[in-house]
């Protein structure tokens, strides 16, 4: 009886893989997104859409009196990097400012587009197998791009 033959791989052969991009952490941030529900008493909304993957999401922002996060809120359809991008910034935003978060969005899109080092946020490196995906830079930014619209709504002033 002959052997069966060896099904040729569907991924072609270029040398290293890149890393996994769905690590158990990504899924556990992903999943942490439920402490973070969007609701009409956070007044800033900012949203946003992927082009390249069609999530999308809509903030919701409060802000303290002295400009300052004090609580976001988010309702998101993505993937589980566009969902663990989302938690990241929800965790670490309290007390944070606007330039911070522009700081960071624009620090991503000079990272994924290779001129840029990653920037400081807490637990972003988790997202860094993310930057051999280009089909999934959309959805790593899309909470940073909402939250920024979020930001500068015009409702900021008190």
């Amino acid at each position: 009886m002959p052997l069966p033959r060896a099904r040729p791989s569907k991924r072609p052969m270029t040398g290293a893989r890149p890393p996994r991009l769905y690590t158990p952490e990504v899924l556990a941030l992903a999943t942490g997104l439920a402490a973070f529900p969007l609701d009409d008493s956070l007044v800033l909304r900012g949203e946003a859409r992927s082009r390249t993957c069609g999530s999308d999401m809509v903030v919701g922002i409060d802000l303290t009196p002295a400009g300052r996060i004090a609580r976001v809120g988010m309702q998101i359809r993505a993937c589980a990097i566009g969902q663990a991008s989302a938690a990241l910034l929800a965790q670490a935003a309290p007390g944070r400012s606007a330039e911070d978060l522009a700081r960071v969005h624009d620090g991503l899109e000079a990272w994924l587009a290779g001129s840029g080092d990653l920037p400081e946020w807490p637990d972003l490196a988790l997202l860094a197998p993310a930057r051999a995906h280009t089909a999934r830079h959309g959805a790593l930014l899309l909470p940073w791009t909402a939250a920024s619209k979020a930001l500068s709504s015009g409702a900021i002033a008190r």
